[in-house]
């Protein structure tokens, strides 16, 4: 062993200082954890660094559990069974839990619940990321009193103004009855966070992306003051106060919230040291997973599941509801770093149409290898699997446009990945309008990915409309939302590169 590898061995050993300001004095390497509560399932990634290059990290765990029945999804309980369940798989699988330095959980976007702070207990059944309150219940007129105060107070073409979002879901459960003096506003990941840290009195905390749909400022990280006229006006003066009915604690992503408590600690074979870090959502944590958590400006991240998701980064802030475009603070990791966005937007076309138009797995792929990429169809449709489109226009009566029906299923997918392409490129185009950079390069994760001719298409597309043959659109080596938050457990403790 050369005398710089003994040296480093030693440092190694003996401590190393992490951005939290915790030392490690364990020769065990660190591990780090992340969940992602999905639609489908719950989902735990656990991470080390390379040995050969500890900017890098490698997973060691991964495991995953489908919800039982149709309703588990949106059922608190199942959430932590789901966690602890994962975790103890992981500690069978790995040998223990003890060298595990921090949690970071994934939620899906928008999706609440109200709890009891001093118990803990929920007192008001999650309303879930597709939860829209108009329609959702048979008298609407809650939800409807509850929009015409957001759209009041909020400011046009603000996110939290719509109908599925958290604010409008607290807003809707306050119309409906009255909120008791301890009921408090949780996101999901903010809910099983809350529960692995145990803080059961005067505090709780979420992070900058989900928040953002409940109005949380961003760009000034604190709650602006129309919310407080809205919440006046509500009947709830003191909505922000220290025993109010948000969130006291909004910290970055990524950043310390708190630590494990020391009963699950105990239960599941945790550090009591154990760090919990604040959260985000599924479509955030994927993109980490994709493009890691120091992305150059310009790389974006298309998500091809059931549905279209696209995420990119950006020097400038952008935000228009009617196009279904809003921006995330990227997690900051150095106090000097000036403020970087995920700027983007959902569509409702995607992958679900082309099981609802019966396309098996066999039969896409041996079609998709006849299509010649370089060639545009005729056709020209607008792939939805019902009424209804979020972005790159917000237009709640988009009708889906599948016919006409040619006799070759070959052109009939032609045109459906193409239509699916052009709503891609057009919302990079909006994002662009708003004031975000051209994409320069697109990893691709979700079912989509794996279909090399359709990212071709997607490509030439880009390439076409925004005149630059640099652009790529590659498959993302890593995609998993787990993945994602676990990487974001990891920058607390080592500056990711």
């Amino acid at each position: 062993m050369n005398l710089k590898s003994l040296a480093s061995l030693l440092i190694t050993v003996a401590h190393f200082k992490v951005s939290s300001g915790m030392t490690i004095n364990k020769l065990q390497s660190r591990r780090y954890v992340g969940f992602d509560l999905g639609t489908s399932g719950a989902r735990i990634s656990v991470i080390e660094q390379e040995e050969q290059d500890q900017s890098n990290y490698r997973e060691v765990h991964a495991e995953s559990i489908k919800w039982n029945g149709s309703d588990a999804y949106d059922d608190a309980n199942s959430w932590m069974n789901a966690v602890h369940s994962l975790l103890r798989g992981a500690s069978i699988s790995l040998g223990g839990l003890n060298s595990v330095a921090s949690i970071c959980v994934s939620g899906t976007s928008a999706s609440c619940l109200l709890m009891d702070r001093t118990t803990m207990e929920v007192t008001r059944k999650p309303r879930m990321y597709n939860y829209d309150v108009i329609g959702s219940t048979k008298d609407d007129k809650n939800a409807k009193e509850a929009m015409e105060l957001l759209e009041k107070h909020a400011p046009p073409k603000h996110t939290a103004r719509a109908r599925t979002g958290s604010l409008a879901k607290l807003l809707t459960w306050i119309k409906e009855e009255p909120l008791s003096e301890n009921e408090v506003l949780c996101h999901q990941s903010d809910y099983v966070s809350q529960k692995i840290m145990g803080k059961s009195t005067e505090l709780v905390s979420s992070d900058w992306h989900n928040c953002l749909k409940l109005g949380y400022d961003v760009k000034n990280t604190k709650w602006p003051t129309w919310m407080a006229d809205c919440f006046t006006e509500a009947g709830y003066s003191d909505a922000l106060s220290e025993n109010g009915i948000l969130p006291l604690e909004i910290v970055s992503p990524g950043a310390r919230m708190g630590v494990i408590h020391n009963e699950v600690a105990r239960e599941l074979g945790l550090p009591d040291d154990c760090v919990i870090v604040g959260g985000t959502t599924d479509s955030n944590a994927a993109f980490f997973a994709a493009a890691g958590t120091r992305p150059a400006v310009g790389t974006a991240v298309t998500s091809l599941g059931s549905t279209l998701a696209m995420k990119q980064m950006s020097h400038e802030y952008v935000e228009d509801a009617s196009r279904g475009v809003y921006s995330h603070r990227f997690p900051s990791f150095e106090e000097s770093e000036d403020a970087t966005w995920l700027v983007g937007g959902a569509s409702n076309v995607g992958c679900a149409i082309l099981r609802k138009l019966e396309f098996s797995n066999d039969e896409l792929a041996s079609l998709s290898k006849e299509i010649d990429p370089t060639k545009d169809s005729p056709l020209e449709y607008y792939p939805l699997v019902k009424p209804g489109e979020r972005f790159p226009t917000a237009d709640s009566d988009k009708q889906p446009v599948l016919e006409p029906v040619p006799a070759d299923r070959k052109d009939y997918l032609h045109g459906i990945l193409q239509g699916i392409s052009d709503v891609e490129r057009d919302g990079f185009e909006v994002l662009q309008e708003l004031g975000a950079p051209p994409p320069t390069i697109v990893w691709t994760c979700g079912g989509g990915s794996n279909n090399d001719v359709w990212s071709e298409m997607r490509e030439r597309r880009l390439v076409t409309k925004f005149d630059n043959p640099d652009i790529k659109v590659k498959k993302a080596e890593c995609t998993e939302a787990s993945y994602g938050a676990a990487l974001l457990a990891a920058a607390t403790f080592i500056e990711c590169r």
